[in-house]
């Protein structure tokens, strides 16, 4: 089933890419967090507004997440909860990307939301991230002034790894001329801790029901890429947090790379097997006018 159709003009720029005419962009590996908290009919996730600006999903919705950069790859950042080989095999890579990818999915949690999935022990989180001290470190962070190891070395502060669960995997379109290797985890909001409208990337941000947020994209009252309306829908299949994060405790991430087929006078771009079953559960069709 296709979520994306797309005309025919762009359908033949498309198939340049998939026969060879031209070589797709090489993507840049990302991590994204769905934040969770509950609530009265189901898990709550937060949402960020992307600015209309951003090269990338301009005026997308989406999850506090980003690009892996070198910083990440710091063997020495201090780590609690599952070994990087244990991640290794739930993300389906080796170890130090793996490593990479957990600490950019902490590291961009804080800088797009203020909230630190960190603690003092293995066994403790950081209560409240609120104070002027912190903030300073977030924008230090998010301005790549302040590695995330000096930054847990200084507060001593270890990962907590095992708040984290990986989700799903998805590989930007070889059309596209940004593409993103992105690895989707989900987190439960560490009590305590509240979200700030932070990040300079967006202009608006909101605590939302996952299936309402669904809702809100099919009704076309928000903007979502295919791979976020589908996790909204995933995650809202589930009756808390805790549930969510059980489920995630079982599964690996196998990357999934939307592709061009025809669909009648059109053409569509693929979902992964578990969409059928996930759109089957709506009763608006977020493809039904060709969304993009």
């Amino acid at each position: 089933m296709g979520l994306v159709q797309l005309p025919e003009s762009f359908a033949e720029q498309a198939r340049a890419f998939t026969d060879g005419t031209k070589t797709p962009v090489e993507p840049r590996d990302a991590a994204t967090v769905v934040l969770l908290r509950a609530g009265a009919d189901g898990p709550e996730l937060y949402l960020l507004r992307r600015q209309v600006s951003m090269e990338f999903a301009g005026g997308m919705c989406v999850f506090p997440g980003g690009g892996v950069d070198p910083r990440d790859f710091d063997s020495a950042v201090a780590w609690a909860g599952p070994s990087p080989a244990e991640w290794a095999e739930r993300l389906g890579t080796d170890e130090a990307k793996a490593r990479a990818l957990v600490c950019a999915a902490v590291r961009e949690t804080f800088e797009e939301s203020g909230v630190l999935l960190a603690g003092e022990s293995a066994d403790s989180v950081v209560a409240d991230t609120t104070g002027d001290d912190w903030e300073a470190d977030r924008i230090a962070l998010e301005n790549r002034e302040l590695p995330m190891t000096e930054f847990l070395s200084r507060r001593g502060l270890v990962l907590r790894t095992d708040l984290l669960g990986a989700w799903s995997g998805w590989l930007t379109p070889v059309f596209e001329p940004k593409r993103y290797r992105t690895w989707f985890f989900v987190a439960e909001l560490p009590e305590g801790q509240r979200t700030r409208d932070v990040s300079t990337e967006s202009d608006h941000v909101v605590w939302e029901r996952a299936l309402d947020a669904a809702t809100q994209a099919e009704e076309r009252t928000i903007l979502m890429l295919p791979p976020t309306y589908l996790t909204c829908i995933d995650v809202g299949q589930h009756a808390s947090p805790e549930a969510v994060i059980a489920e995630a405790s079982t599964r690996t991430v196998d990357m999934f790379t939307p592709e061009l087929v025809p669909s009648g006078d059109a053409f569509t771009l693929t979902t992964p097997p578990v969409a059928d079953a996930l759109l089957a559960t709506r009763t608006i069709q977020y493809g039904a006018q060709g969304l993009r």
